[in-house]
Formats: C-alpha cells, structure tokens, sequence
C-alpha cells in the first residue's frame, strides 16, 4: 500500500471501513424482525417463502425483501440446525448478495453464511448454483444447510464426478431417528448418504439449488454445447449462469486460474519413443548435459547433452534429420525427468500417474499434463502410457466464471489478490471483522541451516506441546515431504495422524479430531479447509475444552514457506476459531525451495562460517522479511502469467460464445422452436435450417461465380484483362448437384454473353444470370432432396413425420461440419499461440498478432463450415446414413484442468498407422535396463 494512500485512509477512513457502516443498517432492519419471527409457528415461517415469491412477481426487488428474508433464514437456522446467524455473519450474507467477495476468518461460520444470498437469490427461480472446491464438501454441505432449504419450502440438488447426481431429501430418514442425530451432531465433517436421493442431472440442476465443484459446473457447461437433442441438455435453460456463490474463492478463480477444463477423446496411439527417450535422459547430469533454472522452472540442453542424444539416436543433426518430433520427446523427457518429483507433483497408483494440486495438496484424477509432458511422466516411471487425446471443447475458470450475471465467493484469505479479483472479475473484496476479538499468536519464523535440523526442532517442539495436552497441526508442502517427516516421527516414537493426497478420503474425519488434547496431526496443503478443528475434538467436554485452552489452543507448525503467502495464511487459519485461543510458527531451513531459490545458500555458508548447530535456530525479522519479499515477487510473477493468458483466452472465448451460440440456433430450429434475438445481438436470427442452409448456397454460388470471373492480371500485359472461366464453375458446381447436359448448354449460353466490347454492365448482367440459374437449380435440388426423403419415410410405414425427419438430416449436415471443424480449428489455435511468442524477436508485439492472425483463422473457419455444408448436404443419399458429429464419442475424457507447462509444440502420430500394442511391465523394464 502506498504512503499516499496510508495517509488519506487514516483521515477519510478505507473503503472497507465505508462499505462495513453502509450494511450496518441493514444488519439493524433484521435484527429488529428478530423478536417478531420468532412468535411465528413453524408453518407462518414456512409461508414466507410462497409469500416472497409473489411480492417479487409483483415488481419488489431482492434488495426490498432482503431484511425479511435474512431474517427468516435466520430463524429456520435456529429451529432446525440450533445455529443462529451472527451480526458479522449477516454482514457476509450482504456481502455475498451484492457481487462481492466476503474475505471471513476460519471458523467464523462461511458456510452458514452462504445460505442467507443463498435462499434470497433461489426466490427468483431462476437457479443458484453454491460452488465448493471438492465433491466432499458438495455433499456435505448440501446434507447439512439442507435442512434450513428443506424447511423453507427450496428444493436441492448435487452435482459430482462421474455423472453422479443427488436430490436432497429430508423424508428418505425419519425425523429422531440415530442418523438424523448423528447427522445433526457430526454435519460439519461427516456426510450422512441417507439423505441423498439419487436423481438425473436435468433435475438437479432445476433445483432451487445445486451443489458442485467447479470441475462439474465447467463439464456440464461444455457438454451441454456438445449435445445433439435439447433434451440431453442438463442446464436450466435460458438461466444456465444466473447467481454463483464460490467457497474458497481465492483456490478456484487464482490457484487454477491456469488450469483450463478439456473435455477430448481419443485420437492415435500412444507412442513407445516415450521409453525410449526416458531411458536417455535418465543418464544426464546438471551442468554437463543440461541447464536448469529453478526460479523460471525451465530446463534446457547444453551442447554435450545435445551430442549425446544425437549419438544415442545414430544421427548427425536431431533438427535436421529427426524434425521437431524428436526434439518434442526430448524436451518433454527432460522436463518430465528434472522438474517433476514424484510424490510432490504426482503420486503413482497402479498403472496411473495422478497429479497433485500444488496449491490444496489434493489428488486430480483425471487431469493430464498437455503436450505429451504426462506421457513422458508414465515413461519416466515405467508404468503403461495413455492414449493421447484430440481435443473437443475447452473453457478456463476464468471465463467460466466471468459468463455468471451475478458472482460472490467467501474465503479466509483473499485481500493479498484484491487487485486481481477487481481487474480481472470486477469483484470488490470486503473483510468481514471477527465475531469475537483475535486471540491468535503468530510467532516469527525460525530459520535452521539444514533440513535434518528443522527436522529435530520439529520433533522437540511436538513432544512439548503434546506434554501439556496442546494439538499440534503441522503443514507440509507435499506429500513427499509428508512422508519423510512422518517416517522421522514414526522413528522418534511419536504417535500422529497423517492426511495426505494418497488418504483424502478420511479428510473431514481426521482434521475434525485435531483439536482433541496431544493430538498429532500431519498435513499437506489440503488441511481440511471447510472443516473447524474444534478445541477437544468435535465431542469434546467442557474439561477437555477447557484443558486444550490452558495449554494455549491448536498449535499451527508450518514446516516451510510456500511460494504464496496465501497458503501460509490459510494455514495460520486453522488456528484460533472464533477468538479461540492459538498459536502458529513456520520452521524453515535453508534447503527449503523458497530458501533455495531465493539465496538460501548464501545464508547456509554464513550459518556454517558461525559455525551455528543444525538444531539452533535464527530468529531473525530482516529474513522473515526477505522470505515475504520472494513471495510477493512469486505471486507478482505468477499474477502476470494468469492476466497475460486471459488476454489470449478471451480472444478465443469470444470465438467460442458465437460458435456455441450458432450451434444452439439450429439445435433450437431442428426441435421447431424459432430463436429469438437478445437485446445488443449482431448475429442473424433464422427461421428455420433451410433458410440458414440456403443462404450458405447462395453465398458459395455467388462466391464461385465471382471468382472465376474477376479482374485478374495476365502476365506480360500492363492492364488486366477480364478472364472468365466458365468450364472451372460448370466443373465446381457439378461437385455440388448433379446438372444435365441441357442444363449444362444453358449455363454456358448465359455465361457467353459477357460483353466484347468490355462494358461492364453486360458483365454484371452475365454474372447476375449465372447465380440466378444456380440458385434456381439449388432450389430444385433441395426440394428434390426433401422429395426423396418424404418416398424414403412413407414407403417404410410408421407414424414418422417426413418433415421432423428433414429437419433432423438438415441439423446433422450442419452440426457435423460444425463440431469437426471446430475441433480442427482449436488445434490450429493451440499451435498460433505456442509459436506466437516468436514475434517478439521481430518487433512486434505477439498479442496483436495472434488477435489479427486469429481473426483471419476464424474468418477461414466460417468459409470451410459452409463448404463443408455445401458440398455435402446435396449428397445425402436414401438411406440417410449421415456420419455423426465429433461431439457424438461416447468415449469423451475430462481433464479437469490440464496444466500447459510446456511451450513446445504438440506431437501426434500419423494417420492410417495402425494401433501399437501396449508393452508389458516386464518389456518396460527391459527396455529400461
């Protein structure tokens, strides 16, 4: 913050400040309805919901009924969850109801608060969909603020993995019976699958409210532009985006800002040169063969590294003779080799290599490195590679997101990228303060000279803790580091608990039980977020509420500084809920990453010249200082990495919207309903398919035409003369329907009328005569084609319509050009921006370029559809045996956010080959040795 800005907010107050004394009145409407609905019977509390519903139909807006409804959310809260809703928790529900993003501390009760916007937004019927970063805290919080929805008369619906779909309803269990209290006593941390009523996706998502990751909401989107029938739509039409509210806001729309959801499937086989090319590299050494820069994550060839390859392969050249594929493999076998750890990148299970999210520590099944990057990881570690894939449909959070009218989100931790959040999503942030006052003490950082150092603190400073009865949280970075420091403690006789990406699945149930007295828990970044860690346990007495107190809370131990100062703080977090007492310390050595990277070594040797011991620490604030210095630099490096990729993505998003929206214009034709324009559209609204199929003929007709009679210059002559190629149309058109030999004669005789004298008034009237007999001639085809259709169907029998059937092969001829082109058109993209880059060195700027290069692109896109139309729909014989569209394979792989790290050039292997055979792991071994 700027000294400028420092100053004018001590003498005119922040923004915060302002927007916190304009909701207060707000707060002071409800609580003054307080006393009044909680007179009311169950069933008057009930009726409000009906009641809202009709004052908003009336022309009341949400922001007229919003005192009244937070109120009686807040008593249904009290009467069926026995949870009442705090002031500072009605400032959040604001918060979240105006656009914004409520940044609250852990355990100040987000999720209670989201139901306030919640239910208010859902009385529009227009869908609210509640956002969570996993399919664990989807459940679990559907099951458990369901109950307040449920009461309230709103229906509620779950998305997750796989297609799975829920309903949640209340009468699937007897009200007192042993779940219902099971449920009411462990809803924070446990889900309860009683209440879960298996349903189809088009029901849920026509629920007052849906559940679901970010993942889900993403794929549902694609898919639905993917579908041939409106009925295999899943979104509420027409309100498919209206009102999201985002759990952990900062991890969904920052941490994997980068990561675009792919939907693809599967193209050629997978490549055994991935083996090969492991085996070479895993020979190299640092400096000899290549060069590696951790601060840029970049690994490049030296020169010895180079001939060693090209010895290895028997040729002179790798550039010249093998071409960019095998410089492709190699680049990706390296960086698979060097920058990627097993166990801190990636964990293997069986036969699969499944990525860990840097940032939450979680597994991602599903996901894939891009580029081949993931088929050189499976060479690396010797396990079956995976197919490589096309790509059918791609959309970033970032662009997901940004498609919402309304958008809010709750977080711990989202003030350190407030600028990001304004500029990119147009989100103020508001920190909501605290319920009670902040009882939670951050020691400075211990600083020790080596890991095995850290480690033996680490060890002291838990038995301490568990003497006096203190859990103790520790947080790693990953899993790698998780098991080592587990193995240590194991080691040292140290009883604890480990979560970890590999054990995900008991997450709620062992960050729920950290809290009680001497408990050890390890964990990575994942830490449970969206679960409290209450002091003694979730079940805990008074006394052993109380004993944890005495010994000083939850002890936060972070074993080292993550690159964002984020995570750090969301761990902190964990600590001292709802003015609990707490404590939080990171132990740092200098062989920690950020250490390391950022001159680690230099305060090593110093440490080492001291001769200062492995366990004794500095307590210094200059390096905890420096250390905030390299994360803010990281987090400033990583923040122009995400705003430069949107000023790439949104070129391609607006591209997406009109080919999304075309493609829905002839699903919607095709089922007989006429599309109706939206305020502000430029895009032409058709009637029906044989409008928008005719108009491409005529425009491809008058195309041909006037191409092959246009001014063109003959070599050798100062002026042009006028070169008109009958024959060439007669010859191009005759690809497009049949024309007789009468038909033929006549064509000709219109053409033969260009004048001699060159007036170029008899031209036009040639050329007009041409298009006028063609377009004539596409008319009589098309009715021809429609004929044929009609005998086809009637002769067979039935109660088919003739017509539903015409429609059908119109939308086929149409989506089939469509989806395949497009898929075409997205690796064209792909390969414009990994080279665009390149412009740079010439002076120009590369996102100009890639704007107007990819203009030209989809220009050229608009021109193949409607060849591809053209050409084709006239050929549709008897049987009607159209091939289906691209987006018709069953056998569709989500990745959930592929990471693009490489800025190499796709590989793939040519067509017509036929399928390798996988290799055994005993071939994978041999082939290693």
């Amino acid at each position: 913050m700027s000294v400028i800005k420092k100053a004018y907010e001590r003498v005119f107050g922040s923004q915060n400040e302002k927007t916190l004394k304009e909701f207060q009145p707000i707060v002071e409407q409800v609580n003054g309805l307080e006393a009044t609905y909680e007179a009311l019977t169950n069933e008057q509390i009930q009726a409000k919901t009906a009641a809202f519903r009709s004052r908003l139909q009336n022309g009341e807006t949400l922001d007229d009924i919003l005192p009244e409804a937070f109120a009686t959310v807040r008593e249904a809260a009290k009467r069926v969850l026995g949870m009442r809703h705090y002031d500072v928790q009605l400032i959040g529900g604001i918060t979240l109801h105006r656009g914004m993003i409520a940044e609250m501390r852990t355990g100040e009760g987000k999720t209670l608060v989201g139901t306030l916007p919640v239910y208010l937004n859902a009385l529009e019927g227009k869908g609210v969909h509640v956002v969570t970063v996993n399919d664990y805290l989807a459940k679990r919080d559907a099951v458990w603020m369901g109950q307040i929805y449920d009461f309230l008369g709103l229906s509620v619906g779950i998305i997750q993995n796989q297609r799975v779909s829920y309903i949640y309803d209340a009468a699937a269990v007897p009200e007192g019976s042993a779940v219902d209290a099971e449920r009411d006593e462990e809803g924070s941390f446990k889900v309860e699958d009683a209440f879960l009523r298996p349903a189809t996706r088009q029901e849920v998502y026509r629920a007052d409210i849906t559940y679901g990751t970010n993942n889900e909401f993403g794929f549902d989107y694609l898919r639905d532009n993917m579908v041939q029938k409106l009925a295999d739509m899943v979104m509420r039409p027409g309100h498919e985006m209206h009102y999201a509210v985002i759990d952990e806001i900062d991890s969904i729309l920052v941490d994997e800002a980068r990561t675009p959801l792919i939907i693809s499937a599967p193209a050629e086989a997978a490549d055994e040169q991935y083996y090969t090319f492991a085996k070479l590299v895993s020979r190299f050494k640092e400096n000899d063969d290549y060069n590696l820069d951790e601060k840029l994550r970049s690994v490049t060839l030296t020169d010895q590294g180079l001939k060693s390859i090209e010895q290895a392969l028997g040729v002179e050249n790798i550039y010249a003779e093998g071409g960019l594929r095998i410089v492709h493999h190699v680049e990706q076998a390296l960086k698979a080799e060097v920058l990627f750890k097993r166990d801190k990148d990636y964990v293997v299970e069986g036969e699969q290599v499944v990525i860990i999210d840097e940032f939450t520590g979680r597994k991602m099944p599903g996901r894939r490195y891009s580029e081949g990057l993931h088929q050189a990881i499976e060479a690396k570690e010797q396990v079956a590679i995976q197919q490589e894939s096309r790509t059918l449909a791609t959309i970033t959070f970032q662009n997901l997101f940004r498609m919402y009218t309304k958008l809010s989100g709750m977080t711990g931790t989202a003030e350190t990228e407030e600028e990001e959040f304004r500029a990119i999503y147009g989100l103020d942030v508001v920190v909501i303060p605290t319920n009670r006052p902040d009882a939670r003490l951050d020691h400075p950082d211990r600083i020790y000279k080596n890991e095995l150092g850290k480690f033996k603190a680490i060890a002291d400073q838990i038995k301490s803790s568990r003497e006096k009865g203190q859990p103790i949280l520790v947080g790693t970075i990953s899993v790698e580091k998780n098991e080592q420091l587990s193995q240590f403690l194991t080691q040292k006789g140290i009883e604890h608990e480990v979560l970890n990406a590999k054990n995900h699945e008991r997450e709620g149930e062992i960050v729920a039980h950290a809290g009680r007295p001497g408990a050890v828990t390890l964990a990575t970044n994942m830490a449970g977020r969206g679960v409290d860690i209450k002091l003694g346990g979730p079940d805990a007495s008074k006394e052993e509420q109380h004993r944890v107190i005495d010994a000083g809370g939850l002890f936060v131990l972070g074993t080292e500084r993550h690159e964002s100062r984020r995570i750090d703080n969301q761990l902190r977090g964990r600590s001292a809920r709802q003015g609990d007492k707490g404590e939080t310390h990171f132990f740092v050595s200098t062989d920690d990453d950020l250490m390391r990277i950022f001159s680690g070594e230099r305060l090593k040797n110093l440490m080492t010249r001291l001769n200062v011991p492995d366990d004794v620490p500095i307590e210094q604030k200059m390096i905890t200082k420096m250390l905030e210095s390299a994360q803010k630099k990281v987090e400033s490096h990583n923040y122009d990495i995400r705003k430069h990729l949107l000023e790439y993505d949104d070129i391609l998003n607006k591209q997406r919207h009109v080919m999304y929206k075309r493609r829905r214009q002839v699903i919607d034709m095709a089922e007989g309903i006429v599309p109706v324009g939206k305020e502000g559209d430029t895009d032409k609204m058709y009637t029906s398919l044989r409008e928008m199929i005719y108009e491409m003929i005529e425009q491809e007709i008058e195309f041909i035409v006037s191409y092959h009679t246009n001014q063109q210059a003959v070599p050798g002559e100062e002026s042009p003369e006028e070169v008109w190629n009958i024959q060439e149309i007669y010859e191009t058109m005759k690809t497009v329907f049949p024309i007789s030999e009468e038909e033929k004669n006549t064509f000709f005789t219109l053409g033969a009328r260009k004048s001699e004298s060159g007036s170029k008034f008899d031209d036009v009237k040639a050329r007009e005569a041409m298009i006028a007999f063609l377009l004539q001639k596409a008319q009589t085809e098309y009715d021809q084609v429609e004929a044929r259709i009609t005998e086809t169907v009637t002769s067979a029998g039935g109660a088919t319509d003739p017509a539903s059937i015409m429609r059908e092969v119109e939308k086929q001829v149409l989506l089939r050009a469509m989806d395949s082109l497009w898929v075409d058109y997205l690796v064209q993209m792909n390969y414009l921006r990994t080279g665009i880059g390149l412009r740079g060195y010439a002076q120009r700027d590369p996102l100009i370029e890639y704007k107007r290069e990819s203009y030209q692109l989809f220009h050229s896109l608009q021109s193949h559809i409607q060849k591809e139309v053209v050409y084709s729909f006239f050929k549709v014989g008897v049987g009607l045996q159209l091939a289906p569209s691209v987006m018709a394979d069953d056998n569709l792989i989500l990745q959930g956010g592929e990471k693009t790290l490489s800025s190499s050039s796709g590989s793939s292997v040519g067509a017509g080959k036929p399928p390798k055979k996988k290799m055994s792991k005993k071939e994978r071994r041999k082939l290693k040795q």
